[in-house]
């Protein structure tokens, strides 16, 4: 590979991998301060989004929590009055609350491929709703909208990641071979699980402003810091083959147990989401 090309996808790599990272920041810190309607007003809610259904069970306003990590008081998607309804298999529900937030004037209106049926979230007069299908029955969370920033605090956020990445790849490019190799390699690997996470959340997940996509990171943290000592460690050991040719066996080695590594960690990070996301549904 050329070193002007070599640089490019250096550049764009950093961009993703710390675009990502900024992005989950930027709306962590954007979608604080937010004040949660009362157990009334999302009573009020949840009867005009499903009024011919009557919930099964009611969890009053509580600290949300998505992977297994609790939100702040203030945090969007955080002070939310959970009810749960019992369903068949023929999607009424779904239907009934697609029809009626789109009758009734809601605004930001998303539609998703769940559990069986379609999920649905949108937002109006401060409050957000979002259903969801599980194996468990039918969940309706009634929320706070988002504040006035969220939106560019996730943009600023996203661009100031992605140019710090540009920045720091491309300082790390125009060093010799194997270094370029080396580091883009332990840093790509250390922030893949959490990066293909929080992709697969914006792309076939509810809308970012209901299910928050920062607590992938702390809710990884148990397998990505593990991980990260241990490139550390591989990346001590790389240092001693920057020296040879890029054909370097240290070189490749060093690669390839990166990559075994992230692999792992990818495929513990699938079971360990995909269990802490199963909603506990109430005792009725």
């Amino acid at each position: 590979m050329s070193p002007r090309l070599r640089r490019v996808a250096m550049s764009l790599l950093g961009a993703l991998l710390l675009g990502t990272v900024g992005l989950s920041l930027g709306s962590w810190f954007g979608g604080r301060g937010v004040t949660p309607p009362t157990y009334a007003q999302a009573r009020d809610v949840a009867g005009k989004v499903l009024p011919n259904a009557s919930p099964s069970n009611t969890d009053q306003v509580v600290p949300g929590s998505r992977w297994g990590v609790g939100f702040a008081a203030d945090d969007v998607g955080s002070g939310r009055t959970t009810f749960w309804y019992t369903s068949a298999d023929d999607c009424a529900l779904s239907k009934q609350a697609g029809h009626n937030i789109a009758a009734q004037g809601w605004h930001g209106i998303s539609r998703t491929t769940g559990y069986l049926c379609d999920n649905w979230s949108a937002t109006r007069d401060g409050v957000t709703v979002a259903l969801e299908h599980s194996a468990s029955g039918v969940q309706l969370d009634v929320g706070p909208e988002p504040p006035a920033g969220f939106t560019a605090f996730t943009i600023a956020g996203t661009l100031l990641g992605a140019a710090t990445g540009v920045v720091l790849f491309w300082l790390v490019s125009r060093r010799q071979p194997p270094a370029p190799l080396l580091v883009g390699t332990l840093v790509t690997v250390g922030l893949l699980p959490g990066v293909t996470f929080t992709w697969n959340v914006l792309v076939d997940g509810p809308d970012l402003r209901t299910e928050p996509v920062w607590p992938i990171w702390p809710a990884l943290a148990p397998l990505l810091v593990p991980l990260w000592l241990a490139l550390l460690c591989l990346g001590f050991y790389g240092r001693r083959a920057l020296p040879p040719s890029p054909g370097s066996n240290r070189t490749v080695v060093v690669v390839a147990v990166a990559w075994l590594l992230g692999v792992v960690a990818t495929m513990a990070a699938l079971i360990l989401l995909f269990l802490l996301a199963q909603p506990t549904r109430p005792d009725v």
